[in-house]
């Protein structure tokens, strides 16, 4: 296994954690129990008060050269420059194409399980739980998808809870 596939296993596993964790404080519902998947199914597997539940994760950064720097790769001045031009343009905006473009691709999915949930951690330290709050009215879920709900992690460490934006 390369080590870039080990580092997106790691960052899935460590946002099903942070996710679970908010749910079950939330409602008090018994969430436990995490392994990986092969690709035919979702990321990662667990037990919802008993009852398996798989958790489709994926990670709000922007673009991907943000997603560079967020995760600390060197950075090639090409990607330096793009990062500046994005400087530039309002986080909202931003925010709401990169949030759109991940559903939109994860809608086109289909999963061997019966119950799926999709799981966006926000990566993005300029986007917060609120700012993902005010624009929900804003968010599109293209409909079919495969998604019993979908969540996001208010941010990176899971210090500003959950949201649920579908249903």
């Amino acid at each position: 296994m390369s080590h870039s596939e080990e580092e997106k296993i790691a960052l899935e596993h460590q946002a099903a954690k942070l996710f679970m964790r908010w749910y079950e404080r939330n409602t008090g519902k018994k969430i436990r129990h995490i392994w990986h998947n092969d690709p035919i199914r979702p990321d990662v597997s667990c037990l919802l008060e008993g009852e398996p539940l798989d958790l489709e994760i994926a990670h709000l950064y922007g673009d991907e050269e943000e997603a560079m720097a967020i995760l600390g790769r060197d950075l090639t001045s090409k990607t330096r420059e793009v990062l500046h031009k994005l400087e530039s343009e309002p986080a909202d905006t931003r925010l709401l194409q990169s949030l759109n473009r991940i559903l939109e691709n994860k809608s086109g999915k289909k999963y061997k399980s019966k119950r799926v949930w999709l799981v966006i951690r926000n990566a993005h330290p300029a986007w917060s739980k609120e700012d993902i709050k005010s624009l929900e009215y804003l968010i599109h879920i293209p409909i079919p998808h495969a998604f019993e709900k979908v969540w996001i992690v208010g941010d990176m460490a899971g210090e500003t809870g959950i949201v649920r934006l579908y249903p």
